[in-house]
């Protein structure tokens, strides 16, 4: 069986992956798109030394920042782990934000060979959209995610195929549990906002002007939220307290998005998290599992 639990960030995955190690003989396996690479740390929200709790965890920090990390390269990854993990009889715990990395990896999700040479940043959201519209009226891709509508453009111009077709996949290859965790959008906005203020205080802005100061600006340090935001802040073209508005901005609105993508692409069966008791979702959750698998 592998276990995997997804959800917005700021809602506890990370925390109830160690308690369900804990309890399963489990290893964890990182979906998480951006931690995958070294360096970036506070902002990614990257689990600590002291968080994992002796619990073995894959695919962190195996990436420098100006090193490219692929859907394809995390789909082999993850089945190489997946196939690891469980030859030495232990359990599978797959647990990050990014779904299309899960998706990849434990449904019969196939790569057709793409032209990654498009170039769309001459043309606006609007255009793209339009485009967008007109070769699948259907997609369920929000008009402001440019990098998704960038990548079902180029998905499209590639393979002459619509990406929601792909996507919509639904042959799992491994006996899997989805567990998902939730909780009221006023309060997991208020959670987001005071993990970003808790980031500031541990250090991302040194983190982030790191980051800033290396001149790297690949996909790795383009993608997460809460670096290239304060780049402006460093080259005197914004103040800090804006910078670090819109990094609680966008962290909302990404949170909303997932919680779309996992409904649309997963059954994923859902808990609402007791923060203030965690031990009783950690035992709602287990007593679900033993019941059902």
């Amino acid at each position: 069986m592998v276990i995997v639990i997804v959800g917005p960030t700021g809602v506890g995955k990370t925390k109830l992956s160690i308690e369900l190690a804990h309890k399963y003989n489990g290893e964890v396996i990182n979906s998480d798109s951006t931690q995958v690479y070294r360096g970036l740390d506070i902002a990614t929200a990257k689990v600590t030394s002291e968080e994992k709790e002796g619990v073995v965890h894959h695919l962190i920090d195996i990436k420098n920042i100006d090193e490219d990390y692929t859907v394809f390269d995390f789909q082999n990854d993850c089945r190489r782990c997946i196939t690891d993990i469980m030859s030495r009889g232990k359990t599978p715990i797959i647990v990050g934000g990014t779904g299309l990395y899960v998706k990849a990896a434990l449904y019969d999700y196939k790569f057709e060979l793409e032209n990654s040479n498009f170039d769309y940043s001459n043309i606006s959201d609007d255009k793209l959209y339009e485009r967008l519209l007109s070769i699948d009226p259907d997609t369920s891709i929000h008009k402001n995610n440019r990098k998704r509508v960038e990548r079902a453009l180029s998905y499209y111009d590639s393979t002459g195929k619509l990406l929601s077709s792909k996507d919509k996949t639904d042959k799992l290859l491994y006996d899997s549990v989805f567990i998902g965790l939730t909780t009221s959008r006023d309060y997991l906005y208020e959670r987001i906002n005071k993990r970003v203020d808790s980031m500031i205080s541990n250090g991302l802005i040194e983190e982030a002007k790191k980051v800033y100061d290396t001149g790297v600006r690949s996909k790795a340090v383009m993608t997460p939220i809460g670096y290239k935001e304060l780049f402006d802040y460093f080259s005197g073209n914004s103040d800090l307290e804006k910078c670090v508005d819109i990094i609680k901005q966008k962290s909302r609105n990404y949170a909303k998005r997932q919680y779309t993508w996992f409904n649309n692409q997963m059954s994923v069966n859902w808990f609402d998290v007791d923060f203030e008791c965690f031990s009783n979702t950690v035992l709602e959750v287990s007593n679900f599992i033993d019941k059902n698998f």
